[in-house]
């Protein structure tokens, strides 16, 4: 199952190499813009581009206690039929 959080962690230290890509079963990839990775012949669940959702967030611990970022990763995932946990 994803991790809010986790994910969060992940697309902060994205930022100025690619997107995440977040796959069901857990497995992440950073990949260039415009890219449409597979991992065992599926598709990500999402694709999250990092600078629009934590550029502007000075420090790491501000995102991950943001409200709002929360609440949005969790529904783009379970929108695209993943499960996701906060904690």
């Amino acid at each position: 199952m994803l991790n809010t959080r986790d994910i969060i962690k992940q697309i902060w230290d994205a930022q100025g190499y690619g997107n995440l890509a977040v796959w069901k079963n857990g497995a992440t990839e950073v990949i260039e813009p415009g890219a449409t990775p597979k991992k065992d012949g599926e598709p990500p669940l999402v694709i999250f581009k990092p600078i629009p959702l934590v550029g502007g967030f000075s420090m790491l611990d501000f995102a991950l206690g943001d409200a709002e970022l929360l609440a949005f990763i969790e529904n783009e995932v379970t929108a695209a039929g993943g499960e996701i946990v906060r904690d």
